[in-house]
């Protein structure tokens, strides 16, 4: 009977697609209860544990022969980790909107020494406020239908990072931010104002305070060398744990994981995950194309390098000049996989990493 009931584009029979979506309102809920960065460190921790798994199970199988299908466990790296639980597009996803929905509605919970708009306050747990759990849990229903459509029409890319972009840009459209803003400097590009320390009304607020007239995603991670040199180490690391362990995510849980100490406080921790995934698919690539440890984990510094300038790019011109969290990262995953795809399906190279195409 459910083969009768699908779902055009989104491919899930109706009770799998009902059983989905009531996870999704939950996560996109759960995310805003404990704010988007929390929510995404969990990820970090979800996927670092089924990939753990799945090489252990991968090892057990290649000595003692193989094993069925989830005896040592589900898959939590798709069904937890990036799934209905801690998916970015759910989890972080629900977290980015209610913070935005937070920044107009209710200024006054900015806490003191948060220079940026509140709407970008995505360390911020908002515990068990109603109205802004239920913005977390529509816009991770929202996640979860982009990433299941994009994934249904065969999009060439990473579908949880475009949801993750979609939805934040989507927010901005809801709660009435400019979708971009306007540069306090000579382009959107131009991060001088924040080093000058130049300051402006807060109009998209709601408060008519002043905050920073352009405030960079990262205050001590937005400079091109810094950008590009961690880029390079990010992707080298991200590549050489795929040469030993075949994993392409593992090198992003780990970054992902480091973000604990960004929440907690720590000055000055990188933000890598965009660096290490694309990293260890460079390292893919490379194989495929020309085999050998050492030219895959050059191939993998390449594209964590590349991919940690297209991060700066992206915040540069999406994150900095408005009032709410657009994720970088999610924009060079979402934007590097999309070249690969594409690169893939018109056969200039011999694999599209992780996407499955």
């Amino acid at each position: 009977m459910q083969a009768l009931l699908q779902i055009p584009v989104i491919g899930l029979g109706v009770e799998e697609f009902a059983l989905l979506a009531i996870a999704a309102l939950a996560g996109g809920a759960f995310g805003a209860a404990l704010g988007a960065l929390p929510a995404f460190i969990f990820t970090g921790f979800a996927v670092f544990l089924g990939e753990g798994l799945n090489i252990l199970q991968g090892a057990i199988t290649s000595n003692v022969g193989a094993l069925d299908a989830g005896s040592l466990g589900v898959d939590l790296t798709g069904t937890i980790g990036f799934g209905m639980v801690f998916g970015p597009h759910i989890a972080f996803a629900g977290g980015v909107a209610a913070s935005a929905y937070a920044g107009k509605k209710y200024p006054e919970m900015s806490p003191a020494g948060w220079d940026f708009h509140f709407g970008k306050n995505i360390l911020y747990a908002f515990g068990t406020k109603p109205d802004i759990l239920a913005v977390g849990a529509v816009f991770g229903l929202v996640g979860m239908l982009l990433n299941q459509i994009a994934s249904g029409i065969g999009f060439p890319t990473d579908g949880i990072a475009l949801s993750v972009f979609l939805t934040a840009m989507l927010a901005r459209v809801v709660f009435d931010y400019p979708l971009i803003g306007s540069p306090a400097g000579s382009s959107l590009f131009d991060m001088s104002p924040f080093e000058r320390e130049e300051a402006r009304s807060v109009a998209d607020g709601g408060t008519g305070d002043m905050r920073l007239a352009t405030e960079p995603w990262l205050p001590h991670q937005y400079k091109w060398p810094g950008v590009a040199v961690i880029g390079v180490v990010g992707g080298a690391l991200g590549g050489y744990i795929w040469i030993e362990t075949g994993s392409i995510f593992l090198g992003y849980a780990f970054s992902a994981m480091s973000l604990l100490f960004l929440n907690l406080g720590v000055e000055k921790i990188p933000v890598t995950h965009h660096m290490t995934l694309l990293g260890a698919v460079g390292a893919v690539v490379a194989t495929e194309m020309v085999g050998g440890p050492v030219v895959a984990i050059l191939g993998a510094a390449l594209f964590g390098g590349l991919t940690g300038l297209l991060g700066e790019a992206t915040q540069r011109v999406f994150y900095s000049h408005s009032g709410t969290h657009v994720d970088p990262p999610a924009m060079a995953i979402a934007a590097a996989m999309f070249v690969v795809g594409v690169l893939y399906l018109i056969g200039l190279i011999p694999t599209s990493g992780y996407l499955g195409l």
